[in-house]
């Protein structure tokens, strides 16, 4: 119960950060806010964990660098192919990490799923759909957002394999700054990286990187611990759900009855695979 509680925490500050992300990356070069991002992270992370990195081993090192990279190139491919198809077609490509977590831990570990799990996530992948509008858009984009959706469900599977094995703040902490050298080469080479100007960039790289990336990625090697890979991405699914909340609180965006409709498919999926997250959810509806 608290493990799929924290990882709808978790999901809940991705969701919320999508409107300042948003506002951010109009201001200030994605990759190079990329960057920062996971640079305060790591910056973040380092006084409580910076002496539980040598305990880790080489294995462990090389454990916590192959998932920041994948992080690093989900985020990448994922903003080259939004550059080349509709935003409502990667918003669903990038949610199919949800059917891609199961199949790859199944191919990879023979790690298998249970029917109620899998038909979760099928009326995920449904809502999914809903939500997004699913409307057609560049094959080639398509593509490339697929890749970073494959990139994401293997750092999950990968981590299920990982977190019970190493210091969570220490594979946390070399995850972060993998994933900032990542990001940094990216800026580097594009020639975007520059002192941020204005509280619109900093709020949304403090928050982002101490709450959406640090704490959140913790939270994510902690919970793995004790729930699969394939229960974490039906939880992550909930992310667009509270995108569109905060959006709509926030930002004044309306998503129609197709959009909460979908949002309702994919609480549904959840429900019906993991009970007690379900349950969570609960607990955050007001009461009158």
């Amino acid at each position: 119960m608290v493990p799929l509680a924290a990882l709808v925490a978790v999901t809940a500050v991705w969701g919320l950060t999508f409107v300042q992300v948003k506002d951010a990356v109009a201001l200030y070069p994605l990759f190079a806010f990329l960057a920062l991002r996971f640079g305060i992270a790591a910056a973040t992370l380092a006084p409580a964990a910076l002496r539980r990195v040598s305990p880790l081993g080489v294995g462990g090192i090389r454990a916590g660098s192959a998932l920041g990279l994948l992080l690093a190139l989900g985020y990448a491919l994922q903003t080259a192919g939004l550059e080349r198809t509709t935003v409502s077609s990667a918003g669903f490509v990038t949610g199919l990490y949800v059917v891609l977590t199961p199949v790859l831990a199944l191919v990879l570990f023979r790690t298998r799923a249970g029917r109620a799990v899998w038909l979760g996530v099928v009326l995920a992948t449904a809502g999914l759909a809903l939500l997004s509008g699913v409307q057609a858009g560049s094959p080639r984009g398509d593509l490339l957002v697929l890749g970073g959706a494959a990139a994401f469900a293997l750092q999950i599977v990968l981590l299920e394999r990982y977190a019970p094995r190493y210091d969570p703040l220490g594979l946390t902490l070399v995850e972060m700054l993998a994933a900032f050298a990542g990001f940094l080469v990216i800026a580097l080479a594009l020639g975007d990286l520059g002192l941020p100007r204005g509280w619109t960039v900093w709020g949304a790289l403090l928050v982002t990187g101490i709450f959406a990336s640090a704490f959140a990625f913790l939270i994510q090697s902690w919970a793995q611990r004790r729930t699969s890979a394939t229960r974490t991405a039906l939880v992550f699914a909930l992310e667009p759900v509270f995108a569109g909340v905060f959006g709509y609180a926030l930002a004044g965006d309306r998503l129609g009855w197709v959009g909460w409709a979908g949002c309702a498919v994919i609480m549904a999926g959840i429900a019906l695979s993991e009970p007690a997250a379900a349950g969570v959810l609960l607990r955050l509806v007001p009461r009158r």
